[in-house]
C-alpha cells in the first residue's frame, strides 16, 4: 500500500492532525480534512473528513457531512452519513437525512428527516474538489 516506510509515517501524521473552528468563527466554503475536526463556529459549506467530526454546542453547520465517526451537539442544516458511530448528544439539532452504520441518540437531541442505518462500506475521499454530487450543499447549484 505504501511504497516505503517513510510514506507510512507521512500518511500516519496527516490523519493524527487535529483542526479547531472556533466558536464566532465563521467559514463560507467547504473543508475537506483527513485528520480530526471540532468546529464550535459557522460552516456554511459542506465539511468531508476521513476521521472524526466533532460539533459543539455553539456549532452551526449549514450543508452535508461526510465522516468516519461524528458526535455532534450542534445544529446541522444538511445530511450527515457516517461509515461508523454517529452520537447525538442531548442539545444536538438536526434538519435533515441521516445515514450512517451506528447512531447513539441521548435523551433530547432532535432530527427532522429520515434516518437510513447498516453496513456502509463507503470510501470518503479527499482531494476531489468538491465533485461528488451527493456532498452539495441543499440548493445549491451544480457548476
Amino acid at each position: 500500500m505504501f511504497a516505503s516506510k517513510e510514506d507510512h509515517k507521512v500518511a500516519e501524521e496527516i490523519s493524527n492532525s487535529s483542526n479547531i473552528i472556533g466558536k464566532g468563527t465563521v467559514l463560507e466554503g467547504d473543508i475537506e480534512t483527513f485528520g480530526n475536526i471540532r468546529i464550535e463556529g459557522k460552516i456554511i459549506g459542506n465539511v468531508k473528513t476521513k476521521s472524526k467530526i466533532a460539533l459543539g454546542q455553539s456549532s452551526h453547520v449549514e450543508g452535508n457531512i461526510l465522516a468516519q465517526n461524528a458526535e455532534v451537539a450542534g445544529e446541522v442544516k444538511g445530511k450527515i452519513e457516517v461509515t461508523d458511530i454517529l452520537i447525538l448528544k442531548p442539545t444536538a439539532v438536526i434538519h435533515g437525512d441521516i445515514i450512517t452504520n451506528k447512531i447513539i441518540v441521548e435523551s433530547g437531541a432532535t432530527f427532522n428527516g429520515g434516518c437510513k442505518m447498516g453496513t456502509m462500506n463507503k470510501e470518503i475521499k479527499i482531494g476531489d474538489h468538491g465533485q461528488n454530487p451527493a456532498l452539495k450543499p441543499q440548493g445549491a447549484k451544480a457548476v
